[in-house]
C-alpha cells in the first residue's frame, strides 16, 4: 500500500510538472485606429488655428442613474480620446489648460517664466447617446444551436466656440455602433462573455467621426479665427 500511494504521488507530481511545462506567453503589439485627417496630417499644408478643449459632458442616461456617485467617466474617457484624436489630425495648434497649475510650478522649479499661448476657439463636446444590449437567438430551442450579439452604440457632439465672441461658430457630431457575435452550433463554436472593451471601441469611433468631420469644416473655411 505505501508502494502504491508513494507511486501515485510521483505520478501526481510529473502531471502537476507537465502541465506547468505547457504555459506559455505571448504579447502582440496592436495597431491604433486614427481618423482620416490623422493619417493625411504630413500631406496637410492648410492653416492651423489654436484650439483648447473645454468640458466634455455625458448628456446619456448610460451611467447617470440613482445609483451613479456623479462621477463623469465617461465623459472623462471622451475628452482623453477626442485630445488624441484633434492632436493627430495636424490641422490644431492643442493647448492643455487642465494642468496649466502643474506647469506653472513645473517652469517656477526651472526658474523659467512662461509664455502660455492664447487659443482661437474651445471645442466643447457632449455625449447625446449611449448604451448597448445583448439580443439572442435559439435553434430548436438551443438544441441545434444558439447565438448572441453585444452591441453598443455611441454619438457625440463637438461644438467649436469663439473665444473672442463666445460665439458657437461651428457644430458637428458623429456616431459609432459596435457588435461582438458568437453562435454556438450542436455544442461547438465560440460563447463571448460580456466585453467591457467595447464601451471604449464605440466611444473612440463616434470621436473619430466627430473629428473628421471638425478638420473637414476647418479645411473649407466653414469655421476660422475671428479677426
Amino acid at each position: 500500500m505505501k508502494r502504491s500511494a508513494l507511486g501515485l504521488n510521483v505520478l501526481f507530481s510529473l502531471a502537476a510538472l507537465a502541465l506547468a511545462g505547457c504555459a506559455t506567453e505571448s504579447n502582440r503589439a496592436l495597431e491604433v485606429q486614427k481618423t482620416k485627417s490623422a493619417v493625411q496630417a504630413e500631406a496637410y499644408r492648410g492653416p492651423r488655428t489654436t484650439i483648447f478643449i473645454g468640458k466634455f459632458s455625458n448628456r446619456s442616461n448610460y451611467m447617470r442613474g440613482m445609483f451613479s456617485d456623479g462621477v463623469d467617466r465617461l465623459g472623462g474617457q471622451a475628452k482623453t480620446i477626442l485630445m488624441a484624436h484633434l492632436n493627430q489630425s495636424g490641422r490644431f495648434d492643442l493647448v492643455d489648460r487642465e494642468n496649466l497649475e502643474d506647469l506653472s510650478r513645473e517652469a517656477k522649479l526651472k526658474s523659467e517664466g512662461q509664455a502660455v499661448a492664447g487659443a482661437d476657439f474651445a471645442v466643447t463636446g457632449d455625449i447625446t447617446e449611449f448604451g448597448r444590449k445583448e439580443t439572442g437567438d435559439k435553434q430548436l430551442y438551443g438544441i441545434a444551436g444558439a447565438g448572441k450579439k453585444q452591441i453598443s452604440y455611441a454619438k457625440v457632439t463637438l461644438n467649436v466656440v469663439s473665444v473672442k465672441t463666445s460665439r458657437v461658430v461651428y457644430s458637428v457630431q458623429g456616431a459609432g455602433e459596435y457588435e461582438l457575435s458568437s453562435r454556438e452550433i450542436l455544442g461547438t463554436g465560440g460563447d463571448a462573455s460580456y466585453d467591457t472593451t467595447l464601451n471604449g471601441k464605440v466611444m473612440d469611433l463616434a470621436v473619430r467621426e466627430a473629428v473628421d468631420r471638425l478638420a473637414e469644416g476647418f479645411e473649407t473655411q466653414k469655421w476660422k479665427a475671428e479677426r
